[in-house]
């Protein structure tokens, strides 16, 4: 699964890299740990050329209450043995919950890193996973719809984020599943609702591993309130030897705050 993930980079840098315009820039805030229920960065089929701020947490249009789906299985209900060799049929164009956004609500969900850990411990022993060569942000594949709470009438954009089978790193981190990460040229393609569903489906691939690369982190990163550089400090070695933490040193030449609660900010106002 995706459960949490990192957005740091500047407005300016991901309008930059997705040549985009961004409508409402008092929206974002840099965020080492992007949690469900929490706006983040995304670019939709519908608006492909901004930067928009949905919800994470999927809930479907014809749902009777608010869900928090953060990922869809490529598979659907298949390979429910999580076989990192599958190849086999992309459920998720059947699953109801799925199936209409699939096919007409796709989005770019925008990311410098995202954050595993072993499908036992999971968040008890947490890795940041990155690509190589500075290759940020990047996008991760997701599907987006509009709910309406029928009892306010509150509108709730929202978007999950596609998952497939674990490539080498992540099986060397432990973890059973990956987030689908786009080629920067399958980017636009994604967000083409005319591109043939078995195209679609042909991207729904794990990233390849020899670019990507992991460190351990502290599992202060569990609590989803908390917040800051701190949190994606190394506490070990990567997985792939390489020189330097390249995304902790970014951050923290980012100049985000030591604090790892976002409760104790709003404390000391």
């Amino acid at each position: 699964m995706c459960g949490r993930y990192i957005t740091v980079s500047s407005i300016k840098a991901i309008e930059k890299r997705f040549n985009v315009s961004t409508p409402n820039p008092g929206l974002f805030t840099p965020n080492t740990n992007v949690s469900h229920g929490e706006k983040a960065p995304v670019i939709t089929n519908e608006a492909p050329g901004e930067l928009q701020f949905f919800q994470f947490g999927f809930t479907p249009f014809w749902a009777q209450k608010q869900f928090y789906m953060i990922n869809a299985r490529a598979e659907g209900d298949h390979n429910k043995e999580d076989n990192p060799a599958y190849t086999g049929m992309r459920g998720i164009i059947n699953k109801p919950m799925f199936r209409k956004s699939i096919r007409s609500k796709r989005c770019l969900v925008v990311a410098d890193a995202f954050i595993e850990g072993p499908k036992k411990e999971k968040l008890s022993k947490p890795f940041v996973v990155y690509l190589k060569d500075k290759v940020r942000p990047f996008a991760m594949a997701g599907i987006w719809d509009e709910w309406v709470n029928q009892q306010t009438g509150e509108v709730i954009k929202s978007f999950a984020v596609i998952t497939t089978v674990s490539n080498d790193l992540l099986q060397r981190v432990g973890h059973h599943r990956s987030p689908v990460v786009l080629r920067p040229e399958q980017e636009r393609a994604w967000l083409d609702t005319e591109l043939p569903l078995s195209e679609v489906t042909a991207m729904l691939d794990p990233y390849d591993a020899s670019l990507m690369n992991a460190y351990p982190i502290d599992p202060a990163i569990k609590n989803p309130r908390a917040n800051g550089m701190d949190l994606i400090k190394p506490v070990g070695e990567r997985i792939y030897k390489e020189y330097e933490y390249e995304i902790y040193e970014e951050v923290k030449l980012f100049g985000m705050g030591e604090s790892r609660s976002r409760e104790r900010k709003e404390n000391n106002k």
